[in-house]
C-alpha cells in the first residue's frame, strides 16, 4: 500500500528527539573494555561520518523532490542524519574516546565520498540518488547498527540506537516508496535518465569511489567479528524490500546495485580481486589531493544541546 506522504511528514515531526533527552552520565560506560576500545573507536568514527554521507545525500534529494511534502521530508531526514552523527560522537565522548574539541577523522574512502557528494550530488538524477541512499541505509541499519548493539552492553548506547533505528525505519520506508514511484515512469524516460547518468563523468567517478568505500566497510566489520552470513542478510534486504514494490524492478540503477550487493557479500566472487586492491590503493593516495573537510562538519557536536 502506498505511503501517504502528508501523514508520514506529520509522524516525522511528532517523533523528533534531541541529545538532551539522553542521560549521558548514566551508568554503563565502564562496560567498554580497554582491549575493545580502539576497534570500537575506529568503528564509531566511520559510522559517524557515514551518517553525514547520508545527510549530504538527503540534502541533494530535497532539491530533486517532485513535491513540496517530499522535499520537506528529505530536509527532516538531512537533520536526523546529522543528529545521529552527533549522538554517535556523544557516545564516543562518553566512552573516553575523544578529547575536548576533538573530531574523529574520516577514513580516506569516506573523505573521497564526501568530496564526490559536495561536487556532484546536486547534479545527479533522482533515480541515481534515490537508489544509492536506500542501499547505504539498508546496509547501515541491517549490519552496522545491529552488530554494534550485539557487541556493546552499555544501556545508554542501546537507548540511543533505539531512537536512531526508529528514524531509520522511516527513512527506509520513504526511500523505497520513492524508488517505486521512480519505477512508475515510462520506459523511455527511465532509459533516457539511465543513459544520461551513466554517460556523466560524475557518475563514473562516483562508481570508482563507491566500490572501495563499500568494500572497506565490509572488510572492517567482518574483521571485527561480524559473521558474513549476517552481512549477506543485511545487504539482501535491499533486494527483498525493493521486490515488494510493483515498479521498483524497472529502475535500472536498482538492478545494478542489487547485483553489486550480491558480489560484495560473496567472498569467492572475482569482484573482490578488483575491489580490495582499490581499497589498498586508496590508502596510498597523497593527502594533498584531498579537498579540505567541508565547512558543514563544524555543525557536528557531541554536546547535548543539539
Amino acid at each position: 500500500m502506498a505511503i501517504d506522504m502528508d501523514v508520514m511528514l506529520t509522524k516525522i515531526k511528532d517523533r523528533q528527539w534531541a541529545l538532551a533527552d539522553i542521560d549521558w552520565d548514566a551508568p554503563g560506560a565502564e562496560t567498554i573494555s580497554d582491549e575493545f576500545r580502539p576497534k570500537l573507536k575506529a568503528f564509531m568514527a566511520d559510522l559517524c561520518w557515514i551518517e553525514n554521507v547520508g545527510a549530504r545525500g538527503f540534502a541533494a534529494l530535497a532539491k530533486k523532490a517532485p513535491t513540496p511534502t517530499l522535499a520537506e521530508i528529505y530536509r527532516y531526514f538531512h537533520a536526523e542524519e546529522q543528529r545521529h552523527a552527533n549522538a554517535e560522537l556523544a557516545l564516543m565522548k562518553r566512552w573516553g574516546m575523544l578529547e575536548d574539541g576533538e573530531m574523529p577523522e574520516p577514513n580516506v574512502n569516506i573523505r573521497l565520498a564526501i568530496d564526490w557528494l559536495d561536487t556532484y550530488a546536486d547534479d545527479m538524477s533522482l533515480s541515481v540518488l534515490g537508489t544509492v541512499i536506500p542501499m547505504l541505509e539498508v546496509a547501515l541499519d541491517g549490519a552496522l547498527l545491529k552488530f554494534l548493539l550485539d557487541e556493546v552492553d552499555d544501556p545508554v548506547c542501546h537507548q540511543v540506537f533505539e531512537k536512531i533505528n526508529s528514524d531509520e525505519s522511516r527513512h527506509i520506508a520513504v526511500d523505497f516508496e520513492v524508488l517505486n514511484m521512480i519505477g512508475n515512469a515510462k520506459a523511455r524516460k527511465l532509459a533516457i535518465d539511465f543513459v544520461g547518468s551513466v554517460a556523466s563523468p560524475g557518475l563514473i567517478i562516483g562508481m570508482i569511489i563507491y566500490v572501495p568505500l563499500l568494500n572497506r566497510m565490509r572488510n572492517n566489520i567482518v574483521g571485527m567479528g561480524l559473521e558474513p552470513e549476517r552481512l549477506y542478510k543485511a545487504m539482501m534486504r535491499f533486494k527483498d524490500i525493493g521486490g515488494r514494490g510493483e515498479n521498483t524492478w524497472r529502475v535500472p540503477t536498482y538492478q545494478i546495485l542489487k547485483l553489486h550487493a550480491r558480489m560484495v557479500v560473496n567472498d569467492r566472487n572475482p569482484y573482490h580481486w578488483v575491489a580490495n586492491p582499490m581499497v589498498a590503493a586508496s590508502d596510498h593516495l597523497p593527502r594533498a589531493i584531498l579537498k579540505p573537510i567541508p565547512s558543514w562538519f563544524k555543525e557536528l557536536t557531541y554536546k547535548p544541546a543539539a
